[in-house]
């Protein structure tokens, strides 16, 4: 994974079909112990919105290659109090070896990496969240064997996860259904972006049609209906939602084999009901492990470790 050295990840996109399965490679092999990296590096991690998973995996990732972390939270820096990103990125250039960042829109991440030379991590932002897709593809992997010509359906609002799922579903065969209602579709650029991407080799279907979408799936999948800064819409969400609730209704529908994802928090009783999530098609936890893995294999790769 020589070629991804001193990358940025910005959106999944940002990688090709060949790095996406070497970066899913690696992770398994990591998983297994089968190969064992050391380092002596130090992540920063500058958190704007608030994080369980991302940040405890993103921190023992980076203790298991040997390095360091640091949480810059921007409440006690200056981060915090108005400094221009465009001077943030230059002094923690010199200070940090990587960064992994959460935020708000993707316009500052993009600012980030143009004043900072060194890999730049999205950890999340309102337009994509591709270190989650990559975890969300080694648990389909491990699950199936393969992406190539299973089917994804993911079932809510079309947010940053549904756009990654798009473009991580197009770069590597696997066919992506979005079912949203009718207003909360995902980006259309990132649609068609994942549709050319795609071309004969996948499926991009977007619906409003929840059991269409469901029909003979290899994966189910869904999201909180209201993401992180929309709490506020939780409950009048809730109605326009409901048909896309994740029971055993619905999975009924789906492959006689198909497997849970849910990228958490998750709302019992809401997106997903409790016997959904705790069944033995749930992939869930696996899938939140797989978080450490993925995150580990991509910041090796882009630290030049292997």
């Amino acid at each position: 994974m020589k070629q991804l050295k001193g990358r940025d990840l910005l959106g999944t996109a940002d990688l090709n079909p060949a790095e996406i399965i070497g970066l899913l490679k690696l992770a398994r092999q990591l998983k297994s112990h089968e190969v064992e990296l050391k380092c002596n590096k130090v992540l920063g991690l500058l958190f704007y919105k608030a994080s369980t998973r991302t940040r405890v995996s993103f921190t023992v990732a980076m203790y298991k290659l040997g390095g360091q972390v640091i949480d810059l939270n921007p409440s006690v820096t200056q981060v915090g109090r108005g400094e221009p990103i465009e001077d943030t990125a230059r002094v923690l250039d010199r200070y940090l070896d990587i960064l992994a960042i959460r935020t708000f829109a993707q316009a500052d991440l993009e600012t980030f990496a143009n004043y900072a030379q060194i890999p730049i991590i999205n950890a999340l932002t309102d337009l994509e969240h591709p270190c989650q897709i990559l975890a969300d593809l080694m648990t389909v992997q491990e699950s199936f064997g393969s992406l190539e010509g299973k089917t994804l359906t993911y079932l809510g609002d079309g947010n940053n996860m549904a756009h990654s799922l798009l473009l991580g579903g197009a770069l590597t065969g696997l066919n992506v259904r979005i079912a949203a209602p009718q207003g909360y579709e995902p980006d259309p650029k990132i649609v068609q972006q994942a549709q050319k991407i795609a071309g004969d080799r996948s499926e991009i279907v977007v619906t409003q049609d929840a059991i269409a979408a469901v029909e003979d799936a290899q994966v189910v999948y869904t999201d909180v209906w209201a993401s992180m800064g929309q709490e506020d819409l939780a409950d009048q969400r809730i109605p326009v939602f409901q048909p896309y609730q994740v029971n055993s209704q619905l999975l009924s529908h789906a492959d006689p084999e198909a497997i849970i994802l849910h990228c958490l928090p998750a709302h019992r009783g809401e997106e997903i009901t409790a016997e959904a999530i705790e069944s033995d098609r749930s992939r869930v936890w696996e899938q939140a492990e797989n978080r450490m893995h993925a995150q580990q294999a991509l910041m090796a790769s882009l630290l030049g470790l292997i």
